[in-house]
């Protein structure tokens, strides 16, 4: 298997990245899916049940890895279109600064 990587500026998004929630939003679940407000641009965002799953993992700094192994467990569906997903979620959550990113140190 290839691991994906996630180029953003700055930064790259791949498994051994840890996320978390940032700092200028607040987040609701709606009905299974989650809404979120950018307190700074005044933005909302709006995330599926999958992507709202995912979300209520980021409350506390957690590897890609460990969310992609969560995930794995709950639905059916290949490690690398789950990988390739995940990353892309993240990606877009990190370029409208929704979540932190960090690089782990490599091992």
């Amino acid at each position: 298997m290839v691991e994906s990587v996630v180029a953003l500026p700055f930064m790259t998004l791949d498994l051994a990245s840890r996320v978390v929630a940032g700092p200028n939003q607040v987040s609701c679940d709606l009905g299974g899916e989650a809404a979120i407000l950018h307190l700074t641009s005044g933005t909302y965002y709006s995330l599926n049940s999958t992507g709202a799953h995912v979300w209520a993992l980021l409350n506390k700094p957690v590897t890609v890895r460990a969310i992609h192994e969560c995930l794995l467990t709950k639905y059916d569906v290949s490690a690398d279109r789950l990988e390739r997903d995940l990353l892309s979620l993240l990606g877009r959550l990190a370029g409208a600064s929704l979540i932190e990113v960090q690089s782990e140190p490599a091992a």
